[in-house]
């Protein structure tokens, strides 16, 4: 791409690689609040004001969770060309939309957890659709946590006694958000896009439409377009349910847990899983602090995650680098 510089140790295909890499993260309706400014030494990723969610995500919480998984995809991106990135959150304290700066600092191997992970950045789709009835085998299981703990969050991986409890706090939220004019208006603004658009959830993407017979309230994002499902192809009853927590509850500790959130989703997707959210749960103050409870208390929820095995879905879309990328003005 015309415009992007050679970064410390990258070069400009590196720097293009590394940067296609963090937009394919996973935001709240794919509204990718991200942006990017490459200088001689860093490269800078900028919350993108302008690419809120404000009704579900007041408080920027999802944004920052977005940019934190955008921020693991270019760290990842980077490593896998045998340098090291050299990562600072948060690093000016007057400019609190420079969310990190990443400066490539030197040569060193590429670890195969590394290219594990990194091959996983373009496979990793947000799977909306039913997942067979198969059980995430406990070695997986604690592969994910793992995942979490090594970016200092926590996964907690609900059991059974606990679902019934998270379902209703799920359809609560999910009504709570219906009866509320301004988020069914921002909602339908995201969702049931068609092909052509550069960012939302296309209908493609959807998933089929929620049905009387779920037991657990999964999102239209069809715009009412959704076919009816066939037969027999109902969602799965006892999906492996996650929550990402964080220790505490600012704006470090999010995007610090977008990062844990995208270790876990490729960790899951290297691992041959599928992924989606149950984010309503979490927008909702009233449930998050019921689910906060559920959890034990101690910690703070960011993201509910489905996990399971489903079948292949298709990418969202996302903005051409040019739409991302600041200029720099030295």
């Amino acid at each position: 791409m015309d415009g992007i510089r050679s970064v410390g140790f990258l070069t400009p295909e590196e720097v293009e690689q590394a940067l296609r890499a963090a937009t394919a993260a996973p935001s709240l309706c794919n509204s990718q609040p991200w942006r990017f400014r490459c200088t001689p030494t860093a490269i800078e990723l900028h919350a993108d004001a302008r690419r809120t969610v404000p009704v579900a995500d007041p408080e920027h919480r999802e944004l920052a969770l977005g940019c934190g998984a955008a921020l693991l995809n270019l760290r990842l991106a980077i490593r896998a060309v045998g340098v090291h990135p050299d990562v600072r959150l948060l690093p000016e304290h007057g400019r609190p939309d420079l969310l990190a700066t990443v400066r490539p600092a030197a040569r060193r191997p590429v670890t195969p957890s590394d290219r594990e992970l990194a091959e996983a950045i373009h496979r990793r789709h947000t799977n909306r659709r039913p997942f067979t009835a198969a059980e995430v085998p406990d070695p997986l299981r604690a592969r994910l946590r793992q995942a979490a703990e090594a970016e200092r969050a926590w996964l907690a991986v609900l059991d059974r006694t606990h679902y019934g409890r998270l379902q209703a706090l799920a359809r609560e939220a999910h009504q709570a958000q219906l009866e509320d004019p301004e988020f069914v208006a921002e909602w339908r603004h995201w969702t049931g896009r068609d092909d052509h658009a550069l960012d939302g959830v296309p209908a493609r993407a959807s998933g089929p439409r929620p049905e009387p017979q779920d037991e657990w309230v999964l999102r239209d994002y069809s715009g009412g377009t959704a076919s009816p499902r066939v037969p027999g192809k109902d969602f799965e009853p006892e999906p492996l349910i996650c929550v990402l927590g964080s220790f505490q509850d600012t704006p470090l500790a999010q995007l610090q847990a977008g990062v844990a959130m995208q270790h876990v989703l490729l960790t899951a997707t290297a691992s041959g899983l599928a992924s989606s959210f149950l984010s309503q749960v979490i927008e909702v103050p009233r449930t998050r602090r019921e689910l906060r409870s559920l959890i034990g208390g101690g910690l703070w929820p960011q993201t509910v995650l489905r996990i399971g095995y489903g079948s292949p879905v298709p990418p969202t879309p996302r903005r051409p680098l040019s739409d991302v990328l600041t200029p720099d003005a030295s």
